[in-house]
């Protein structure tokens, strides 16, 4: 079961016309960069869009996310639905306007790159001018990152949840 696509450009059309644009990424992604009057509605808390009449089109931010869930979409949209091919990576690049806000920190999942790239760069460098048991700390972040994608559950982004830079703003 799969939804239709629909490019950028017909997307803001319909969206003149009274269609209503839903966001389904994180809200740590969301709050960095968003499309003007898009709806939240997390992929993590998919609701039921019940009494919405008007067609819904999904996004997130290159389309994967909403290909790869377009099953759970279309059963949560009592109406006509899309998925806006390309996300908002395509929307930018239609020249459409989006809203960010570099003041919020990056995704939770980039963060974890960062880290754990930097760790086993740093881990291999050491096991290769320090001491070779280094690489067996390179091997511990990999399997760290291997439990995460298997699990779902990662230590690393939970421990990076709670930084002082992934707080909240005092009056956010």
């Amino acid at each position: 079961m799969s939804l239709p696509t629909i490019d950028p450009t017909d997307a803001k059309r319909l969206i003149e016309q009274g269609a209503t644009l839903i966001d389904i990424r994180g809200a740590d992604e969301r709050a960095r960069e968003h499309i003007p009057g898009s709806h939240h509605g997390p992929l993590a808390q998919m609701t039921n869009y019940a009494g919405v009449n008007a067609p819904i089109i999904f996004h997130c931010r290159s389309g994967m996310r909403t290909a790869n869930n377009a099953a759970r979409l279309k059963e949560a949209a009592p109406c006509e639905a899309y998925i806006l091919s390309g996300g908002i990576d395509a929307w930018k690049q239609a020249g459409l306007p989006v809203v960010t806000d570099k003041s919020q920190p990056i995704e939770i999942f980039r963060q974890v790159m960062i880290g754990a790239g930097s760790l086993i760069l740093a881990f291999v460098l050491l096991g290769a001018f320090a001491a070779p048991a280094f690489y067996g700390l390179a091997g511990l972040v990999g399997v760290g990152l291997v439990f995460g994608g298997v699990s779902g559950w990662c230590g690393m982004a939970k421990l990076l949840e709670v930084m002082p830079w992934n707080r909240p703003a005092v009056g956010a």
